[in-house]
């Protein structure tokens, strides 16, 4: 939820950590700040606001070859200059960036102020420096105060260590919270989230929790928090691009990542589908056939967009391979002493792959012999590697805090593990043809949905200033009218909230009027005709109805429409989420919102 970059190597650290924070300012926004170990001690810069202004606050002349940064999403004490990272200890000698939250803070801090240390802020990372420059005398390697630190300490992190006294490296560390190191030409990186190192290298290498790095020009060596026992990594290749952060000339980031859906679900699609046995080929899931139709049950765990695309494939599951699926928030399921039952199949999402209520909730499954595959964006993240298989979206980096692209994919990955689970059970292969010609034709059918951008804008002006909104959906559209109500909160700070159509009149109908309009899912499904009876009741109260679905209603029971192509019926919820994307994000410009950086929200939450 917060950013670090490190770097060390034969450049000046700050013109590089300060361009990899503009990269990670999407995780955290309200205050940032750099440390650089140079002759004659650190120096230090820090801000409270966004990258820019830390930036003006940076000399020219600002050397140092090791340094730190990061960019804040405040946590403990209230976004200041004063409690902007990096932390230093009363010497200044020791500076720490740290994403995570301590839970132990206070009773370090006491323990720490009664043996004569002075505290300059309120958050609980302050506590690290203390404890590592009380440990780190003379003759004490860095790396072995860190650790010797870290086991004092009971919370999550990720956090990255200078010493003015030892500027040959940089110490970092995980437990819960990403760390990445880069690797270069007689250089080296270090950041939360590789966004911050596709500059500069394509070598990258995961920490594990419980895993610490020592980093030099030179390369790195890592070894666990327990015992310092050495670990061997292996580095991968990141196949994301540099053009993949830059907004292309669109406005926002969020509307470049809406108009990249065509070209993002190709790529999770691309060699997925199996025509010659109208099924889904996923050698991912490392599952043959046999251990599929063991499964009596799926359950589904995700947090925020990645619950609600989670809801989405549970109907999918049902609809085309008859399980019994259910979606619940991986934020809920770690805390209530789950029943784990070895004949149902776990599938974790998480765009980042790094979300911690959705980690934990994978490692109690784990935990208890429960099978889990992950579907998530982010290859050689925590969840990916936690996993016993899955299936990347292969989407590409989503920058903005609001997820559209990786949600799309997500459902995308939904359908094909349907259709690989029902052709295992008992879909027929016309079925099967059947959805492997609709997912075909969605990348198309999106393409169409685009098109009509001006339109959905205009309507999206047009409701803007209403203060909330109610979004409607039955069975297949409910999960559509969930994600479509978190999109417009997110992004606009309208309130919205969902509810099934059906259960309008058991209380919801109190609150329409005039002053609340309605966003109903209405597809030509079965349920049709009972959707436009919900719609006429809100009418008859005179609640103003923006109606999506495939064909126009009577003017009478919805002022405004927006129409999509329609495709399958199981495959029409994927489309039917898109217009509602665009309509949060003009709804969001025509008030001004700070679009990609939405108040209180930051993209990847690795704190509980």
């Amino acid at each position: 939820m917060c950013g670090i970059v490190a770097y060390i190597g034969p450049r000046d650290a700050a013109p590089i950590l300060l361009e990899g924070l503009q990269r990670l300012e999407y995780r955290g926004y309200d205050s940032a700040g750099v440390a650089v170990a140079a002759k004659g001690g650190l120096k230090v810069r820090k801000s409270k606001g966004r990258v820019a202004e830390l930036a003006a606050l940076v000399p020219a002349r600002f050397a140092g070859k090791a340094g730190i940064g990061h960019t804040r999403w405040a946590t403990h004490g209230v976004p200041s200059d004063v409690n902007s990272h990096p932390h230093l200890d009363g010497a200044e000698r020791i500076a720490v960036v740290h994403n995570g939250i301590i839970e132990n803070a206070d009773e370090l801090r006491a323990k720490l102020q009664a043996e004569g240390c002075v505290f300059q802020s309120e958050t609980d990372t302050e506590v690290l420096s203390h404890l590592i420059a009380g440990l780190a005398t003379e003759g004490v390697e860095l790396e072995d105060a860190v650790r010797a630190a870290l086991k004092r300490v009971v919370g999550t992190y990720g956090i990255a260590v200078i010493d003015a006294d030892q500027p040959d490296r940089i110490v970092v560390a995980r437990n819960g919270s990403p760390i990445v190191l880069g690797i270069g030409e007689k250089e080296m990186f270090a950041a939360s989230d590789v966004a911050a190192l596709v500059r500069y290298t394509r070598q990258v290498v995961h920490l594990d929790d419980g895993e610490l790095a020592t980093v030099r020009a030179d390369g790195f060596n890592t070894f666990t928090q327990e015992d310092a026992r050495a670990t061997a990594k292996q580095p991968s290749i990141v196949d994301w691009e540099e053009a993949s952060y830059d907004t292309a000339g669109h406005a926002h980031f969020l509307v470049k990542e809406i108009h990249e859906q065509p070209t993002s679900v190709e790529r999770t699609l691309s060699g997925r589908i199996d025509e010659r046995f109208n099924t889904a080929h996923l050698g991912g899931l490392n599952m043959d056939a046999r251990e599929a139709r063991a499964f009596r049950r799926v359950k589904i765990l995700g947090c925020g967009s990645a619950y609600y695309s989670g809801e989405l494939g549970a109907q999918l599951i049902e609809e085309l391979a008859r399980i019994p699926a259910h979606a619940e928030p991986a934020s809920e399921f770690r805390y209530r002493n789950p029943v784990i039952e070895a004949d149902t199949l776990y599938i974790a999402v998480s765009q980042s792959g790094e979300t911690y209520d959705t980690l934990a909730a994978v490692q109690e499954v784990k935990r208890k012999g429960g099978k889990v595959l992950g579907v998530v964006n982010t290859v050689g993240s925590a969840i990916a590697r936690e996993c016993d298989g899955g299936m990347y979206l292969h989407a590409g980096p989503e920058i903005s805090v609001a997820s559209t692209k990786a949600f799309t994919s997500t459902a995308i990955a939904f359908a094909l593990i349907a259709l690989h689970l029902g052709r295992v059970h008992d879909l027929s292969p016309a079925d099967g043809r059947r959805i492997c010609a609709g997912l075909k034709a969605i990348p198309g059918q999106i393409r169409e949905i685009l098109d009509q951008e001006k339109v959905i804008a205009d309507l999206a002006a047009k409701y803007a200033g209403h203060e909330g909104m109610m979004f409607i959906g039955r069975v297949r559209g409910y999960p559509v009218a969930r994600e479509g109500a978190q999109k417009l909160k997110e992004v606009s700070y309208v309130h919205a909230e969902a509810y099934p159509a059906s259960e309008l009149k058991h209380g919801p109908l109190a609150l329409i009027g005039p002053e609340l309009p309605t966003v109903a899912i209405v597809p030509d499904d079965e349920l049709r005709d009972k959707n436009l009876t919900a719609l006429g009741e809100i009418r008859a109260r005179s609640g103003p109805v923006l109606m999506v679905g495939h064909t126009a209603p009577d003017p009478k029971l919805a002022e405004d429409c927006i129409l999509v192509p329609r495709n399958e019926p199981e495959l029409d919820p994927i489309l039917l989420g898109i217009p509602l994307q665009l309509f949060a994000y003009y709804a969001a410009v025509a008030l001004e919102r700070d679009v990609d950086k939405p108040r209180n929200l930051a993209k990847s939450v690795t704190v509980e």
